[in-house]
C-alpha cells in the first residue's frame, strides 16, 4: 500500500500519467510502459516510498522508463553515454547498473542517455538495467562504445588540464568531471604529472582540481557539504594512478591547518606549504 501511494504521489508531483494494477503500474501514453511493483522496489533501494528521498528515486526511475520509450531503439542507442558516480552517491541506481568499477572502490561507471529529458536536452539520464532489458539493449555490448567515447573525452580533458595553471577539470562533451575520472587516459595524465601518484579534489560533479598545493585543505570538504547531494562529487580528496582511483583516508583537521602556524614577519621564509 505504501508503494502504491508513493507511485501515485510521483504521478501528481511530476505530471506522469499512470494506471496502477495488481502486479504493477502502466505508464500510459504511446507506447505504454509496464513497470512491476518489484521493479519499483528496486528503484527505492531500501528508502521509504512516502519520504522525499523515496519519491525522488521513484520519480527518476519512472521518468527514465517513460522518456526512453518515447524514442526509437536506434535513437536511444545513438544517445547512450557513459556516466560515473561515487559508489555511495544518492543517484546511484544499484549494482546491476554498474558496467565497470574503477580499481580503488570509489567510482562506478554505467550507462545513461543524453537528449531524452524533454525539459533539459543536455541532461544525461541514468538508464537502470531493467530499462535496458525492456527495450532490448545488451548493456555490455553498448558499454564498449560508451567506454571508447569516455576515453576520447578523457584525452581532451587531459590536454586542457595541462594548460590550466590550477589544473582544473571541467566537463567535456557529455561527460562531467566525475565521469571523466573514470577514463584511463585522464588518470594516466594526472598520475604522470605527479610522478606516478596524483591527487584530485572533485567536491562537485562538474568541477575538479589537480594541483592541490594551490588549494586550501578545507576547501574540498566544505565545497562538498555546500553542494546539493545530487550534484555532489567526492567528499574527500582522491589518490590517482593510471589504473586506480581511491579516496584519501578519512581523518585530520583541515580547517585547523590555516590557523595552527603563528604569523611571521617574513612569510616568504616560512617553511610551510601554504602561504
Amino acid at each position: 500500500m505504501e508503494l502504491r501511494r508513493g507511485v501515485l504521489a510521483v504521478s501528481v508531483l511530476h505530471d506522469l500519467d499512470i494506471e496502477p494494477a495488481k502486479l504493477g503500474v502502466t505508464l500510459t501514453d504511446v507506447p505504454p510502459v509496464w513497470v512491476s511493483w518489484g521493479e519499483c522496489r528496486r528503484a527505492l533501494a531500501g528508502h521509504d516510498p512516502e519520504t522525499p528521498e523515496g519519491r525522488e528515486r521513484l520519480a527518476r526511475w519512472l521518468l527514465a522508463r517513460r522518456w526512453a520509450a518515447d524514442v526509437s531503439l536506434d535513437d536511444l542507442r545513438a544517445r547512450l553515454r557513459p556516466v560515473g558516480l561515487p559508489v555511495d552517491h544518492v543517484l546511484h541506481p544499484g549494482l546491476d547498473w554498474v558496467r565497470r568499477r574503477v580499481l580503488g572502490d570509489a567510482l562506478d561507471l554505467g550507462l545513461g542517455a543524453v537528449d531524452i529529458d524533454p525539459s533539459d536536452p543536455d541532461h544525461v539520464v541514468l538508464l537502470p538495467q531493467p530499462l535496458l532489458d525492456a527495450v532490448g539493449l545488451d548493456a555490455e555490448v553498448e558499454w564498449l562504445q560508451a567506454e571508447a567515447y569516455l576515453e576520447r573525452m578523457g584525452a581532451v580533458a587531459a590536454g586542457r588540464m595541462r594548460l590550466d595553471p590550477k589544473g582544473q577539470l571541467r566537463p567535456i562533451g557529455d561527460c562531467d568531471v566525475v565521469t571523466l575520472l573514470g577514463s584511463a587516459s585522464l588518470r594516466t595524465a594526472i598520475a604522470s604529472e605527479a610522478n606516478g601518484l596524483g591527487a584530485v579534489v572533485a567536491p562537485m560533479r562538474k568541477r575538479g582540481w589537480t594541483k592541490l598545493a594551490l588549494i586550501d585543505p578545507a576547501f574540498g570538504p566544505a565545497a562538498a557539504a555546500a553542494t546539493a547531494v545530487e550534484d555532489r562529487g567526492f567528499v574527500r580528496p582522491l589518490l590517482v594512478t593510471s589504473e586506480e582511483l581511491a579516496l584519501a583516508v578519512e581523518g585530520g583537521r583541515p580547517r585547523d591547518l590555516a590557523l595552527r602556524d603563528p604569523s611571521a614577519d617574513a612569510p616568504w621564509l616560512r617553511d610551510v606549504l601554504y602561504r
